[in-house]
């Protein structure tokens, strides 16, 4: 099964772009930090982080659930190191993710299980690290490390 998605990205000003959904949603504005821009939204580096957290963390929810478990707010923070390749171009280098579960990892069933799958599951982080590693680690509730 394919699927074939579309946005519009219009300059408006300078380094400032609209991003149109095709009307499904609101446009949001992305801009570059300065000195080029003016942060006037997410740069294109926060969006990819945001594409890459969203599909990690909708991939968990759907991990858990397949195993009928209640995740409890799932809570993701993710970075990433922006560094010059050989050719001294600028470049996301790496990706940090951390999955918080929101409880315990003890009020869990099949956890180890979930937390081998549900990477797979994530369109989006599985694309990326084809050319951008990413460092996943999930945590439960007190911040015990599970994967």
């Amino acid at each position: 099964m394919s699927e074939q998605l579309s946005i519009t990205i219009t300059q408006t000003t300078d380094y400032k772009f609209e991003v149109d959904f095709g009307g499904l949603f609101a446009p949001i504005v992305a801009d570059l930090p300065p000195p080029l821009g003016e942060s006037a939204g997410p740069s294109p580096e926060h969006l990819l982080l945001a594409a890459v957290a969203n599909c990690l963390s909708a991939s968990l929810l759907f991990a858990l659930r397949k195993f009928k478990q209640n995740a409890d707010a799932i809570k993701t923070t993710i970075s990433c190191t922006v560094g010059r390749n050989e050719e001294k171009r600028m470049r996301v280098t790496h990706i940090n993710a951390t999955l918080n579960l929101g409880k315990e990892a003890s009020q869990f069933e099949n956890l180890e299980r979930i937390l081998a799958q549900f990477e797979d599951f994530c369109t989006v982080s599985q694309s990326v690290q084809a050319g951008i590693p990413i460092t996943i680690r999930v945590e439960d509730s007190t911040g015990a490390v599970l994967k």
